[in-house]
């Protein structure tokens, strides 16, 4: 059995613990809030590998932003992360073998070697938070485009709203599927911008009218992405994680893609392995390398 520390790193919290080769998390996972500045980012991850390297035989970072093919550098999309996060050195960390990979595309692969889309050879994990991340499964592989940034879901939505995007541009899926995307969208039914997801859903709970038709709308804007992603990629099955999936209904969502879809039918399924896909995955994906030579 190998054994690798696993760390995922977010804009609020860095989570880390121990996961062997099979995906089993050995230890109670530990968690500490991240830094606003790179080197406090730098310490804490020093202090976590110091801690844990002498017991492991890697370790494997899920991290926010795009990761390079290399599995070695942050190379974008980290606006949720101090200035100069881009330019640590994560090989340089540790004495051990150092992975990394983006949480999206790590969350991805644990679902796909353990988790929901395990029988399936083609999977798209969508993470629904924040924003919303992507992971592909093509033929057993990880996509991860011809510089390491991909998949991004921030293609636009037929909605001319100029609904303004994370990323820059307007009207993208991540404006509409995510969690301030139902936010906005309430804001607009309700005609109050104060309005949080709390309160939808607290509300939805009680029946009220408004807060139900802006989870429909949401759920909708989810279920038309997903068409778009099937046109695309004619998939065995989309797997749905994140804070926000619980609120998505993956029947009707599956139900209303394979009525929509050009390509061949799919299924939906709710993610199996929640907050810890991330560790798990990046645990897997290091594991799974050619960069190492474990066993």
């Amino acid at each position: 059995m190998n054994l690798s520390l696993a760390i995922d790193i977010g804009g609020t919290k860095i989570a880390y613990g121990l996961v062997d080769n099979s995906g089993i998390i050995k230890n109670e996972i530990q968690k500490t809030k991240t830094p606003k500045t790179v080197d406090e980012i730098k310490n804490i991850l020093e202090n976590i590998i110091q801690s844990y390297e002498n017991e492991v035989d890697c370790i494997a970072i899920a991290t926010a932003g795009a990761v390079n093919k290399e599995n070695s550098k942050v190379i974008g999309s980290t606006g949720n992360l101090a200035k100069g996060y881009r330019d640590i050195d994560f090989k340089n960390l540790s004495k051990k073998p150092v992975f990394v990979e983006n949480d999206a595309n790590a969350a991805a692969w644990a679902e796909y070697r353990i988790g929901a889309a395990k029988d399936y050879n083609n999977s798209i994990t969508l993470t629904l938070g924040t924003g919303v991340g992507a992971g592909i499964i093509i033929e057993d592989k990880l996509f991860k485009g011809k510089s390491g940034a991909g998949p991004e879901v921030h293609f636009p939505m037929d909605r001319n709203q100029k609904r303004a995007c994370t990323c820059g541009f307007y009207d993208c899926f991540e404006a509409y599927a995510s969690g301030p995307g139902l936010q906005k969208t309430a804001a607009q039914i309700f005609n109050d911008s104060s309005i949080t997801t709390y309160d939808i859903i607290q509300k939805a709970s009680c029946n009220d009218p408004r807060a139900l038709e802006a989870l429909e709308v949401w759920r909708n804007d989810i279920a038309l992405g997903i068409v778009g992603l099937n046109n695309l990629f004619d998939t065995d099955c989309f797997v749905l994680s994140g804070s926000m999936e619980k609120f998505v209904d993956t029947e009707k969502i599956e139900e209303f893609v394979n009525k929509n879809t050009v390509t061949s039918k799919t299924r939906v399924f709710h993610a199996k392995l929640q907050n810890h896909a991330g560790l798990i995955g990046a645990a897997l994906l290091a594991f799974d390398s050619s960069l190492f030579s474990l066993n």
